[in-house]
């Protein structure tokens, strides 16, 4: 089977009158998350020097809005900074089976192809991003997310390089033969290295940037007859056997829209790694059972699945100390000490002020990140965790989950959604612009144009 190929017939040829309305609902779902993420990141260091390069680029044809900003620019230095902003505080969406985060890099690329192709309807742009989704997710999975972690690189950065191109063609309305080209263009620009670990510097963010510029220049080159190998994916020198030591092409196809990939998509309560996610529900689950203060424990020891070990919890002490937001955003003994000490690991926790807390610091020197085998065995088609809490008095609590506050399992009701989404965005946006913002997405699938909501993520 020539993979490449089948994969772009299959998702290209998805359309809205076909989707089941569950399908919709959660693209709505995630695409309001999307936008509370991005327009909040857009007051970070990282987002601020992006909008500053993008800004240099205006152009009067098919302008772009910088989410968040005052800034037009066009559609594709617009796709590099949204990308970057929508990533950079760790609250974006995330598909545990492929340890990725699909929206960054589908809905980033959506919104600047929509500027670029201009009339694209709500209906149109919902099933392109379902499209993008099943692309990006379903390469995620057949690389084989923990060896392509170990070659060090950033699943949501390659596979997403090729989900934003699939979905640019498809807004862009191209035949297969370019969208093969354009998935054949994108394969070339694939890149996101794991070394920013190593110093918590910005270049996580930059991958979600760069692989939906990258996505949307791929589809752009391949309308104007660039080409591209169409044998990408599955080819000698392709994505899976050039990324992974295991690549399972077979599960590019399997149980196809049973259900929909997007379905199996998760979103954040908490502003940091997904591994820490789970963990930190199990830490705030036994101290509201229990009663617990942050005075009381003594230590809490959490488990962590091996794939995300060596991304939050090694090497120790560099994790109890980290140094930077980004070191703290990959540091399960911050993550758990702010949610303990404040009972919640929300954005503002992420603070410089915390990280020199002698609160914070004395607490995460308290907390011990264990591997559990047992954790291991249901992973990736779930990611459960587990914790433990030992008092002063020598009291002994324990909790396990399956599945972590935002899973599709446990996924937050409409009104807890909205909520998260005003208090992103509360200090960027006004109240009413907000609440204009919800009631697009509301109503996205009857849009005429979705220009009309690019328009209203525009500081005013």
């Amino acid at each position: 089977m020539n993979e490449t190929i089948e994969l772009i017939k299959r998702c290209s040829r998805i359309s809205f009158q076909e989707l089941p309305e569950a399908v919709i609902s959660t693209a709505k779902y995630l695409l309001l998350d999307y936008l509370g993420v991005a327009i909040r990141g857009s007051r970070t260091e990282s987002a601020k020097s992006a909008q500053s390069l993008a800004g240099r680029f205006h152009s009067t044809a098919a302008d772009m809005t910088i989410i968040g900003t005052d800034i037009a620019t066009d559609p594709l230095h617009a796709a590099l900074a949204n990308g970057i902003a929508a990533h950079s505080i760790e609250c974006d969406d995330v598909v545990n089976e492929a340890s990725l985060h699909p929206a960054v890099t589908v809905l980033t690329t959506a919104l600047s192809a929509a500027a670029l192709a201009g009339g694209c309807s709500g209906k149109d742009f919902i099933a392109a991003i379902v499209g993008g989704y099943e692309t990006v997710i379903r390469l995620g999975v057949a690389v084989d997310p923990a060896s392509h972690y170990a070659r060090g690189f950033h699943p949501t950065a390659t596979c997403g390089t090729f989900g934003s191109a699939l979905t640019a063609a498809c807004i862009l309305r191209l035949d297969e033969e370019r969208t093969g080209n354009a998935l054949g263009i994108a394969g070339s620009q694939a890149a996101g290295s794991m070394e920013y670990l190593t110093d918590g510097v910005y270049t996580k963010r930059f991958h979600a940037g760069w692989a939906s510029q990258s996505g949307l220049t791929a589809a752009l080159l391949a309308a104007e007859g660039f080409t591209g190998p169409t044998t990408i994916i599955e080819g000698k020198f392709g994505f899976l056997n050039g990324y992974s030591d295991t690549p399972h092409p077979e599960r590019l196809f399997s149980g196809w829209q049973n259900p929909y990939k997007i379905m199996k998509t998760s979103i954040k309560p908490h502003a940091c790694c997904r591994y820490n996610q789970g963990p930190i529900d199990c830490l705030l689950n036994i101290i509201k059972d229990n009663q617990l203060a942050a005075d009381d424990i003594q230590t809490a020891t959490v488990g962590i699945l091996s794939a995300g070990f060596p991304l939050v919890a090694e090497p120790v002490e560099k994790k109890r100390r980290p140094a930077t937001i980004v070191d703290a955003q990959f540091s399960m003994p911050f993550g758990a000490a702010v949610a303990i000490l404040f009972g919640n690991a929300a954005l503002d926790r992420y603070t410089l002020k915390n990280l020199q807390s002698k609160k914070v610091k004395d607490l995460m020197a308290r907390i011990n990140c264990v591997r559990d085998p047992a954790l291991d065995a249901l992973y990736p088609a779930k990611w459960p965790a587990s914790a433990e809490i030992v008092t002063h008095d020598g009291r002994k609590y324990t909790g396990k989950i399956e599945y972590p506050k935002g899973d599709p399992e446990n996924p937050l009701s409409g009104e807890e959604l909205k909520d998260k989404f005003i208090s992103m965005v509360q200090p960027v946006l006004p109240l009413q612009q907000a609440e204009q913002v919800i009631q697009l997405v509301d109503d996205f699938d009857n849009l005429d144009d979705v220009r009309h909501l690019i328009k209203a993520l525009a500081l005013k």
